[in-house]
């Protein structure tokens, strides 16, 4: 009986022996059922000058659209698109016809007026005419001499004159067309070589924050390995009243290559005025859209969405204009599952 127990008691020994052997598996903190695992971001502070993407077409700083003073018949058209034309050249010129005749009228009626002008003064002498009569017939006189330089004014303007020297650019008139007074007939741009600019439109935002004398850098399709410098030249002072945006001009410095108006144009504005970002990585920005965008903080455990402003990426990290203020950290890793008021569990 004793041999029994004793040899009970040594297998017994040996099964515990064996089994502490092995290590014992270590308990694994477990998230609770609805947490997500998430790491956080310091929120850091940058100074940046933020750069502004714009784009235009190329054009010569000295432009002239030209057109008749008065309405009329187009008789000739003495240049075509792309014709180079010099200061002073005849390019159109008007049916002078009725604009002839009218000339004709003011000079009779001019004759007509200076005839009883004199009649009237040698009447007075005779007594035969009143003073009144007297200054009626030389206010007559007067304005006879007036429609009479208005008509041969007309007269003169019934034809286009090149101001410049330069390229016709678009002719918007033909031959025998009916001409309107003031509506363009020729589009003539300067071809002088350093006399290029290109006019893009700016938000009100981006035009506080630009100054005359601003660098720029331009890019056209027509030289893609090239960049070209240039300078903030005039700044809008009123906005489009069909798109709101603020007109710039660029001047741009065309480093010995040949430009041609129309030419599309890429153009990095750089303001002299810097500005300070909040800092955060890229993959802490969800929902991004245009410069509309969010990020997860964590507040007591939970996860709440901040809208932010973005203001430009700049590598892995993305620089934010507004909303982040007074937040310290933000979620990055594990952002994209979360939701408003998630549980999170921060990982180191």
């Amino acid at each position: 009986m004793k041999t029994t127990l004793y040899l009970s008691l040594l297998a017994l020994l040996l099964i515990i022996t064996s089994c502490g052997n092995g290590d014992a598996p270590k308990e694994t903190a477990l998230p609770e059922e609805g947490t997500i695992p998430v790491q956080l971001a310091t929120v850091e502070t940058a100074v940046r000058t933020e750069p502004i993407f714009v784009s235009g077409t190329l054009a010569s700083e000295e432009e002239a659209r030209l057109s008749f003073k008065i309405g009329g018949i187009v008789s000739r058209i003495y240049v075509r698109e792309g014709q180079a034309v010099r200061k002073g050249q005849l390019l159109a010129v008007l049916d002078l016809t009725e604009i002839n005749a009218q000339v004709s009228q003011a000079q009779y009626a001019t004759e007509k007026a200076e005839r009883d002008m004199k009649r009237v003064q040698n009447m007075l002498r005779d007594t035969a005419a009143t003073l009144e009569q007297m200054q009626n017939s030389v206010t007559g006189y007067d304005l006879a001499q007036q429609n009479l330089k208005i008509a041969r004014f007309n007269q003169a303007y019934a034809q286009i004159i090149s101001p410049l020297d330069g390229t016709v650019t678009r002719k918007l008139m033909n031959e025998g067309e009916l001409a309107s007074a003031g509506a363009s007939a020729l589009l003539v741009s300067s071809n002088r070589r350093n006399d290029w600019v290109v006019r893009v439109g700016v938000s009100d935002r981006d035009w506080a924050r630009l100054n005359t004398g601003d660098r720029a850098t331009v890019r056209l399709d027509a030289y893609p390995d090239d960049a070209f410098k240039g300078t903030v030249t005039k700044l809008a002072q009123a906005a489009d009243p069909l798109n709101k945006l603020y007109e710039i001009e660029v001047r741009i410095d065309p480093a010995g290559k040949r430009f041609a108006t129309g030419l599309f144009a890429k153009v990095e504005l750089t303001s002299s005025q810097s500005r300070s970002y909040a800092v955060v990585p890229v993959e802490a920005l969800v929902e991004g859209n245009g410069r509309e965008g969010y990020v997860y903080v964590n507040q007591k455990g939970k996860a709440q969405r901040v809208p932010v402003t973005i203001g430009y990426l700049e590598g892995d990290k993305v620089l934010i204009t507004n909303g982040l203020e007074g937040i310290r950290e933000v979620i990055t890793a594990g952002s994209a599952f979360l939701t408003a008021n998630s549980s999170v569990l921060i990982k180191n």
